[in-house]
């Protein structure tokens, strides 16, 4: 890959080298599949950069707008690190212009507004207070990675001396160049898959099309864990559930699918909520495909429990309590297998308890 990630101060750069080696002058950003054209004053789709000197630089380096405590449940997470303490981190911008986004307030505002309201913390701080409130990993989850991706490659470094994996939710519209460096930070990935249909992508995401997200979905699970989650609105996305499911089993069909019950917020506040028992029988033909499927994001779901794809086993059982507020009830497996016909159950790390690492909340 032809780039360089280096510091200059305060400042945090991105070098794309050319065929010859030299640097590029007049760039365009090679990060997602939007290609802007940058310059001083020109920050792209996500404005969260611009180029100086032939460098994309980050506009706000190590600028995290929340360092919350989490279960890894609840980012949603339910096959790696099951019952483990997470710091939930973000910081402003997207490349995408979802209509409903229930981040929008940090997602779609002018990032530079928003500087005031933000917390500036070197990596090495970053890290540290993860250590001191006893968290297993740091997970990126409330806006898209891809937008200060020079920062978390810097984070990335220090979290792996400190032995502290890293995660992300990513709408994985991304080039096929920082899909590999995505990989390369995050050891567990969720990968937002919207819809399939153009028509959708253009009116409800702002983009032309959904294939580079496909190949990305496609590239990653091939480089580390991957989850999916479709946040499904009836009567718009809601009779694509079928052919996701066939576009997953194609790419591994032991990745776990979170189809969530969206609560539209943004543009869309007043959508009327999705109907439980449609989406659940909607996903029955696809639950023969795949044997991760989670159906969530509303109170009492009875579609959060780890089945045995072969007997059936509750071998993990969770509650849901709505809103992102999932967590582990009973952990079953024994070596990471069905206690009842030691059928191997997919999950990227080891189970770990709550308080296994002490800390300060």
């Amino acid at each position: 890959m032809n780039w360089q990630i280096e510091r200059s101060g305060d400042k945090v750069l991105l070098f794309i080298y050319g065929g010859n080696g030299e640097r590029g002058v007049g760039m365009k950003c090679n990060y997602c599949e939007w290609h802007c054209e940058l310059g001083d004053d020109n920050y792209g789709v996500c404005r969260m950069y611009h180029e100086e000197n032939g460098a994309i630089k980050e506009r706000f380096p190590h600028k995290w707008c929340t360092y919350a405590i989490s279960r890894v449940e609840s980012v949603p997470f339910y096959h790696a690190y099951p019952g483990s303490r997470s710091m939930v981190i973000g910081t402003t911008g997207c490349n995408m212009a979802c209509r409903y986004c229930v981040n929008a307030f940090v997602a779609k505002e002018e990032p530079a507004a928003l500087q005031d309201k933000m917390y500036a913390f070197a990596p090495e701080a970053l890290v540290r207070m993860a250590v001191k409130r006893g968290c297993h990993n740091i997970i990126f989850n409330v806006n898209e990675p891809a937008v200060s991706l020079p920062s978390l490659v810097e984070v990335s470094k220090v979290a792996r001396v400190a032995g502290i994996p890293m995660g992300c939710l990513t709408n994985a519209y991304t080039t096929e160049e920082a899909t590999e460096l995505l990989a390369s930070i995050f050891s567990f990935v969720n990968v937002s898959l919207k819809g399939l249909a153009n028509d959708f992508c253009r009116e409800y995401l702002g983009i032309p099309d959904i294939n580079p997200v496909l190949r990305n979905i496609d590239k990653l699970a091939s480089l580390t864990h991957v989850e999916v989650t479709t946040p499904v609105i009836q009567s718009v996305n809601d009779h694509e559930m079928d052919q996701i499911a066939i576009f997953l089993a194609d790419v591994d069909r032991q990745i776990p699918w979170h189809v969530f019950r969206l609560l539209p917020e943004y543009k869309m506040k007043e959508a009327l909520y999705p109907n439980i028992e449609a989406i659940n029988a909607a996903l029955e033909k696809s639950r023969e495909l795949l044997p991760y499927i989670y159906f969530h994001n509303f109170v009492g779901s009875d579609w959060v429990n780890t089945l045995c794809p072969r007997c059936g086993t509750a071998v993990i059982e969770r509650f849901s309590l709505g809103c992102g507020g999932d967590r582990l009830d009973r952990y079953n497996c024994r070596d990471k297998a069905c206690p009842d016909c030691g059928y191997e159950i997919k999950l990227y790390g080891d189970r770990v308890e709550w308080n296994a690492q002490g800390g300060q909340l």
